[in-house]
């Protein structure tokens, strides 16, 4: 990849940890952002997107704890950087969209004051113009009447107003990375059209990166240029966007994209990724996508495959592209393919 990196995460592992069980959500994830460029990360719920994000920020409580690998932001490692640095990274340079913003704001605060926290903290304003740039935020995410806005408290706002709000409080810094949790979840499809549009509008006139984590990919679709694909807390699949659609190499990520509806071809019935994600708790020793893998032999259920870079940028971890596969030739051959 020539372009400039702003974020290489490498072999990054995240474990929580009880009396009784140990579960590493995060288990060795590496994948490159370029500079200005989206990157999607996409994965079924519980296979490690939120707690990658997390982990990225520092926001990992206990009995969590990142264990091992590194995140290097603009060639710096934040995992090796004291917690008083961290915090004026966070917020500032790296700002996070989180999934639910109901339970992100404060209620008991108006938008105006939670906007001007982040001002004060960051950039050192005060509350006349904490105020003056809080309303343009709210204009800048496209927000009515900002002046009266800022007054208000989040129950006052409807759902699609209050994640606007929540990405003019990621914005009030000018991030040059920007994190976005599921930012459409529980908003109508409308809504969900424009917060995405409002998104990509803005990375274009800040010039900023974005993580967009999501389970839907139409939305990798409609605004990423590089997808990592996650299952059981590893990347199974990287490539950039057009890629991965027109020639998905991981059976995983073929699966998602076999149970998604297509409007260019006619298809009776989806077909669905059978059975279920494993426990977290009882992860199993080989592929760990081996139970569902209609492909699978007995060396995806014995041992565990590389991450491995099979074309220029992209990157599989799946036994059928190694010189150690004993499945199907025709498989070998051709790779699992889309049938919708």
């Amino acid at each position: 990849m020539s372009e400039e990196i702003i974020l290489d995460i490498k072999n990054l592992q995240t474990v929580f940890r009880d009396e009784d069980s140990e579960v590493r959500a995060v288990d060795g994830v590496s994948f490159s952002l370029p500079k200005g460029k989206t990157l999607g990360v996409v994965g079924e719920s519980g296979s490690g997107k939120s707690v990658t994000a997390l982990s990225i920020l520092r926001l990992i409580d206990h009995p969590g704890k990142v264990e091992g690998g590194e995140i290097n932001f603009k060639g710096k490692d934040l995992t090796k950087i004291s917690d008083k640095e961290m915090r004026s990274i966070r917020g500032n340079q790296i700002s996070m969209i989180f999934q639910e913003p109901m339970t992100s704001l404060n209620p008991v605060y108006t938008i105006g004051q939670q906007i001007r926290e982040t001002l004060k903290v960051h950039q050192g304003l005060g509350k006349q113009s904490g105020n003056e740039k809080s309303v343009e935020l709210l204009k800048l995410v496209g927000i009515p009447s900002p002046e009266d806005r800022i007054k208000q408290y989040p129950h006052e706002l409807s759902g699609g107003m209050r994640q606007r709000v929540m990405i003019a409080i990621a914005l009030a810094c000018n991030p040059e990375l920007l994190i976005a949790d599921e930012p459409t979840t529980a908003l109508d499809v409308t809504i969900q059209a424009q917060i995405l549009e409002l998104i990509n509008r803005l990375q274009d006139e800040m010039g900023m990166s974005v993580i967009m984590i999501t389970h839907d990919m139409g939305v990798v679709a409609e605004t990423c240029d590089y997808v990592a694909v996650m299952y059981g807390g590893k990347v199974v699949e990287y490539a950039d966007v057009k890629t991965l659609f027109k020639d998905p190499k991981h059976p995983y990520t073929v699966g998602l994209l076999n149970s998604i509806p297509r409007h260019d071809i006619d298809v009776d019935e989806l077909e669905p990724i059978r059975g279920s994600v494993p426990s977290p708790k009882d992860m199993p020793k080989g592929c760990r996508f081996a139970s569902r893998c209609p492909f699978a032999t007995d060396l995806c259920v014995e041992e565990l495959p590389s991450l491995d870079e099979i074309e220029d940028g992209n990157e599989v971890r799946c036994w059928i592209y190694s010189d150690r596969w004993d499945g199907d030739p025709e498989v070998k051959e051709h790779g699992p393919k889309r049938t919708s």
